[in-house]
């Protein structure tokens, strides 16, 4: 028995655990993930115990002692509490068996060994006894701490049938290899490859789920490689596998922008744990396959590819079952406004042209720069080191006009109500270019950002065009 074990196992739940499954004469075990974060040195709050009988039973005399709630869930043979800062499930060892349509199993009673067969990889299939003759031994029939140690996914069973069974395995595998760090065992890698076309399958929101944890990995990049060497990636995000490859033209060729974006990605990441920062780095360039054309005077262009790639977020992220509300339309903007502070950086920063910036990206701006700043994955040194250097002349500016101008969010000072007001005036074309007008000249500096220049401006705009104000 190892005693380090045996101490993280003094919480006082598992004491609990053990004396209520001593009690009542079943055998009960802490299985899956908890196990493994202890060995992997990683933090885990998440408990599932694997009872050799009804874990419902187990769950609810804990509950009872402990005077909290339990939540059963009875279609499924699970129970589910807090303790001890820790979520804790309960469920029955079980057997499952698998049609070919359904990653819905049918399941049955069965033995801790069967319990174990049934888990996806090795490293997820060990477990500590929690019974008092046994207490903290590890059960370890697939040799999951050899895998540990090897830094290796592999599957307990056939990884065929463990991924046929249930398809959703192939893109858990791909996750934990990505979050961890480990090589996917040959034949595990293989297998996926073979069973690719059962992700289809799958529900797109139990696809996301894995695709934004992939994403919220320390390196990204990683992930979405195996995605695209073993085939599930066309399947599950077409617009990104269709930026992969290189075409050659007249001695012309343009970068792979499936290593971009993956570049692009990782260097977000190095900066950033926003999910949503790190999804608009995925999505930046997803529109460079549609707006491919080749110029023989200046080789490959991607003209409008932020616009149209703005217009293609919405449906990725309806497809993906991502949510459509104010994170899809922060993705959709930094997408649409990510080549202004590149443009900006290689032109005369002019202070009309950073005010603009401020007022589109609002408080989105730093996220913006973050974004603009990952997107220069040249080689060449002198290049990268003279965009970062304009970048900070840009932020600079940014600072400087922000507290002077107060830009960033405005609203202009006069509105249509008052434009309507003030002349007597029904809804028209005027009053808006009335405004527009007015938005434009605080934005170029020629009015401040000032309820009395806007105002004289209104009044200067409304007499060209022979509105009179009205007496009251």
């Amino acid at each position: 028995m190892n005693s380090s074990v045996v101490s993280v196992l003094s919480l006082p739940v598992f004491g609990r655990i053990s004396r209520i499954v001593d009690a009542m004469g079943v055998r009960a075990f802490v299985v899956g993930g908890y196990v493994r974060d202890y060995y992997l040195h990683r933090p885990c709050t998440d408990i599932d115990v694997v009872v050799v009988g009804s874990g419902i039973a187990v769950a609810e005399a804990l509950g009872k002692e402990l005077r909290t709630k339990v939540s059963v869930f009875k279609t499924f043979g699970t129970a589910m509490l807090r303790a001890d800062g820790l979520e804790v499930e309960f469920v029955g060892a079980r057997k499952e068996s698998y049609s070919p349509d359904s990653r819905k199993p049918h399941v049955e009673d069965g033995t801790l060994d069967d319990d174990q067969r049934r888990r996806d990889f090795t490293i997820n299939a060990m477990a500590w006894s929690l019974n008092g003759d046994s207490f903290g031994e590890l059960v370890d029939p697939f040799e999951g701490m050899y895998d540990l140690e090897d830094c290796i996914i592999r599957t307990p069973c056939d990884p065929d049938i463990t991924f046929s069974d249930d398809p959703l395995r192939m893109m858990r595998g791909v996750r934990f290899a990505t979050q961890l760090g480990f090589d996917i065992e040959d034949e595990t890698f293989e297998a996926i490859k073979r069973n690719a076309e059962r992700i289809r399958i799958v529900s797109k929101e139990r696809i996301a789920t894995e695709l934004n944890k992939i994403i919220c990995s320390p390196r990204p990049s990683i992930g979405f490689e195996l995605l695209d060497l073993t085939g599930l990636l066309p399947l599950i995000f077409p617009e990104m596998a269709k930026l992969k490859g290189v075409e050659r033209r007249n001695g012309h060729a343009h970068k792979d922008n499936f290593q971009h974006t993956l570049k692009v990605l990782d260097n977000v990441a190095r900066r950033s744990d926003d999910m949503w920062l790190r999804w608009a780095a995925v999505l930046h360039d997803i529109a460079k396959p549609a707006t491919k054309a080749y110029d023989p005077k200046i080789g490959w262009t991607f003209h409008s590819h932020e616009m149209v790639g703005s217009k293609m977020v919405p449906q990725i992220f309806r497809s993906l079952k991502l949510p459509m509300n104010e994170k899809m339309k922060f993705v959709q903007k930094l997408v649409f406004l990510h080549l202004r502070p590149i443009i900006l950086s290689e032109d005369m920063v002019t202070d009309s042209a950073v005010r603009r910036l401020l007022f589109e990206a609002g408080d989105d701006v730093e996220a913006l720069m973050t974004l603009c700043e990952a997107d220069i994955t040249s080689g060449i040194d002198a290049k990268v080191k003279r965009y970062m250097a304009n970048f900070e002349l840009v932020r600079q500016k940014m600072k400087d006009l922000e507290e002077r101008d107060r830009i960033r969010n405005f609203q202009p000072p006069i509105t249509g109500d008052l434009i309507m007001q003030t002349y007597g005036i029904p809804p028209c074309s005027a009053i808006g270019e009335i405004k527009e007008a007015i938005k434009n000249a605080i934005l170029d500096g020629e009015i401040r950002n000032d309820y009395d220049e806007a105002y004289a401006m209104m009044e200067r705009l409304a007499a060209e065009r022979g509105f009179s104000r009205v007496v009251r």
